[in-house]
């Protein structure tokens, strides 16, 4: 089974127009990560990311649901992966 996890992009470096990349930040974590398969993302844009390659866009309410799932799914609150972030918590 694949796992893509949804993130947000902070940043993006065009410099070379095959092989655009951003920095994606998913909670506390940033990440570089691929933008080949969504040239049109841009900066604020929430996508859902599988081993470093954003796969698609998500519009912020199905980036919400996807973190209440994840939240759902932690083991407890005092997990430090029991607290996902929320659009709008920038």
């Amino acid at each position: 089974m694949c796992l893509a996890v949804p993130g947000c992009i902070e940043s993006i470096d065009c410099t070379d127009p095959l092989m655009p990349l951003a920095i994606v930040r998913f909670g506390g974590v940033r990440k570089e990560v691929n933008l080949a398969y969504v040239p049109e993302a841009e900066a604020a844009d929430y996508v859902l990311v599988h081993v470093g390659f954003a796969l698609s866009r998500l519009d912020p309410a199905e980036a919400n649901r996807i973190f209440a799932l994840l939240d759902s799914l932690a083991d407890n609150e005092a997990s430090p992966a029991a607290s996902s972030p929320r659009v709008g918590d920038d």
